[in-house]
């Protein structure tokens, strides 16, 4: 497979992903579709930050792999695993900047944080 298919096939669906739950969020707490931790289901007030906060994480950082995986397949003559090691990446990134910024404005309860 070429490298730019492998890379548009990996990143560029993690791009696509990202660009759908952006314009689309899920607007009620359900366990198909968003993001799905026991911490943003606690209320619709938490699942409402929580899917924002990922979305915006996810659209900014699914663009940056993807324009970085795909400068990669033009410098490499051969890749391999690194398009899916940017892909894993990526995605830790977004769940644990989510969790931070939930651990800053909500409790374990899932009630706000006072300021």
């Amino acid at each position: 497979m070429s490298p730019i298919y492998y890379v548009l096939s990996v990143n560029g669906l993690l791009f696509l992903f990202s660009v759908i739950f952006y314009f689309y969020p899920p607007k009620k707490i359900n366990g198909l579709y968003g993001y799905r931790t026991p911490r943003s289901m606690a209320n619709q007030d938490v699942w409402d930050f929580a899917n924002s906060m990922f979305n915006k994480l996810f659209l900014q950082y699914s663009g940056i792999s993807f324009v970085a995986a795909l400068v990669l397949s033009f410098i490499a003559a051969k890749t391999s695993w690194q398009p899916i090691a940017i892909m894993v990446i990526t995605l830790a990134v977004c769940v644990i900047k989510t969790e931070q910024e939930l651990n800053k404005n909500f409790d374990k309860e899932g009630n706000r944080k006072k300021k």
